[in-house]
């Protein structure tokens, strides 16, 4: 795949961003003037808005925009990270307004200080945000605050308040990254500068309410689910003041700019979490969850949708913050392992000793283990676990570092035992399958497969279908293997390529009946996409014929992006 440059990428994620958070623009001037008093609850919308836009053409469009920052390499894909964010994002959700309602998170590989929320319930927190942070309270507070967002329903509002004013600006972004997956990213960059570029020129922000509103819903939420309520107002307060120590030549970060705080902002939100702290101590002992007995209940990992991940883990012995392990996490995984190891030795090595951290030395070893130096990981991380023997993310990260350096046998140990305690860890069993896998016998790739087959269901993330594509090949099982590295095409925002996959597969004579069956399926679900894409005429990195025909023009009528169209007045129907 050939990536986009960075300034490119840039833009284009901060297009997606800003179409996201409004849903189209201009939606803010139109209810400026009539925002009602913070404390007056939204009433849940009418019929229109729901009727132009269902919640599953919603969350259509949300995989999609997620699949195309995938091929665009704007995603952290990491399967410890997305367990972590989503089982942080789903403690909060399951405290929220509408905790039935679909989320997924993500991490966006981006440096910039900022978060947003998108249609069908994504949320995408930016790298550059979490590194900032400095407790699991503050990132749960920006999360808490973006699901309030889709709670509210303010996307549907701002769409709703703007589609006789402008296109659905959203998928005009999605059309832009879509066409800019090949060729460096030229023919995205002609969309956003060209007619299609009038979603950079205009403010697309939430209203002041829907901010009031997502901020006094979010603190709620926080409160609910044990974390500190005061941790929104504090992060924002600390995003302030450091603009205001030196305002000559920092940039503003973006998350101030897609979520302006005023002084009053950040009274209201400490009055707020100031109120449910007194509510809550007048309230009989145990009636909500405090952050020290969540913490205790699920330690060594945060909050886990399936308990089983966690089956035969010793929690008696104390374990180091999971969300000080993850933040050096994302820092590695979303940077250059080589530069990484410069500044993390740079931190280890300072007289005073500040930042001699278990984190920092995780961190180290991941990045060590990352640019090929296993060996030298191996060090940094024992210590570690001799203070720590339970923890599963620095014994996974030993693991890992043993089979990096090619300790192959004592790797599989480890692996085994982690399989064996959490049977079913998408992050234990990747990398358990991939070590299987490479130098493995053709017995180690099948039993890689058969761990990681009921792994599939229900998940999104490329990287999985991909490992399991390389066990089932190397076991000699070629259909599962071509299903599969389709599978991981289509998810990585490479439709076409994947349907000339699954094409493929279905003239070999050998298939029997259920194989036949399942690859019909797939095309099925994929046709509907590609035949829309073919029909806009747009350019993917799997479809660079695209730039050689003219970009489909969205008029002021009516939208159309990948396998979802809207009818604006008298627009495409």
């Amino acid at each position: 795949m050939t990536m986009a440059p960075r300034h490119l990428r840039k833009r284009l994620l901060t297009a997606l961003a800003l179409a996201s958070l409004s849903f189209a623009a201009g939606a803010q001037v139109t209810q400026g003037t009539q925002d009602k008093p913070d404390d007056i609850q939204l009433p849940d919308l009418g019929s229109s808005a729901d009727a132009l836009v269902s919640p599953q053409e919603m969350q259509d469009y949300g995989a999609e925009m997620l699949q195309q920052m995938r091929a665009l390499d704007m995603v952290v894909d990491d399967p410890l990270l997305d367990d972590y964010i989503n089982n942080l994002g789903f403690r909060l959700v399951s405290n929220s307004a509408k905790p039935k309602d679909h989320f997924a998170f993500f991490i966006a590989k981006d440096p910039e200080i900022n978060a947003f929320s998108a249609p069908g319930g994504y949320v995408g927190i930016n790298s550059g945000l979490i590194t900032i942070t400095r407790s699991e309270d503050e990132l749960a507070a920006v999360m808490a605050h973006e699901i309030g967002h889709t709670t509210q329903d303010h996307l549907l509002r701002a769409y709703e308040s703007a589609k006789k004013d402008t296109p659905l600006m959203a998928l005009v972004a999605l059309g832009a990254i879509a066409a800019g997956g090949a060729g460096g990213g030229e023919a995205a960059a002609a969309a956003l500068l060209g007619g299609q570029g009038a979603i950079m020129q205009k403010e697309i922000n939430f209203t002041r309410r829907d901010e009031a509103e997502a901020d006094r819903t979010g603190i709620m939420t926080l409160s609910k689910a044990g974390f500190d309520p005061n941790a929104m107002a504090e992060f924002f307060q600390r995003m302030e003041d450091v603009m205001s120590a030196d305002s000559g030549g920092i940039e503003v970060p973006s998350l101030l700019q897609d979520h302006p705080v005023t002084a009053q902002r950040i009274a209201d939100a400490k009055a707020r979490a100031a109120a449910l702290i007194v509510e809550e101590k007048s309230k009989p002992s145990g009636t909500l969850l405090d952050k020290a007995n969540w913490d205790k209940q699920t330690a060594p990992i945060a909050y886990v949708k399936d308990p089983t991940t966690l089956t035969n883990v010793d929690t008696s012995v104390p374990s180091p913050s999971n969300y000080l392990l993850m933040r050096e996490r994302v820092r590695v995984l979303s940077n250059d392992p080589f530069r990484m190891d410069t500044y993390y030795n740079e931190l280890l090595s300072r007289k005073d000793g500040r930042y001699n951290t278990t984190e920092n030395h995780y961190g180290y070893a991941l990045a060590l283990t990352r640019s090929g130096q296993g060996a030298k990981a191996i060090p940094q991380l024992q210590p570690l676990l001799d203070k720590y023997p339970s923890n599963l993310v620095l014994r996974l990260a030993m693991a890992d570092a043993k089979f990096q350096a090619g300790e192959r046998a004592a790797a599989l140990d480890l692996y085994a035992t982690l399989n064996t305690q959490s049977p079913r860890n998408k992050a234990i069993g990747v990398a358990y399958a991939h070590a299987l896998t490479v130098g493995g016998t053709t017995a180690q790739a099948a039993q890689a497969a058969q761990m990681l087959r009921p792994m599939l269901e229900n998940t999104d993330e490329p990287d999985l279908f991909t490992e399991y594509a390389h066990a089932s090949e190397k076991a000699g099982d070629s259909v599962r293997a071509g299903e599969a590295y389709a599978q991981a095409s289509y998810l990585s925002g490479r439709p076409f390529d994947a349907m000339e996959q699954l094409k493929t597969l279905l003239k070999r004579k050998d298939l029997d009946y259920y194989a036949r069956a399942r690859i019909q399926a797939h095309i099925a679900e994929i046709t509907p996409l590609v035949m829309e894409l073919h029909k806009r005429r747009v350019s993917t990195d799997d479809n660079p014929d695209g730039n050689n025909q003219p970009q489909q023009q969205l008029g002021t009528n009516g939208a159309c992006s990948g396998r979802l169209c809207f009818s604006l007045g008298n627009g495409i129907p």
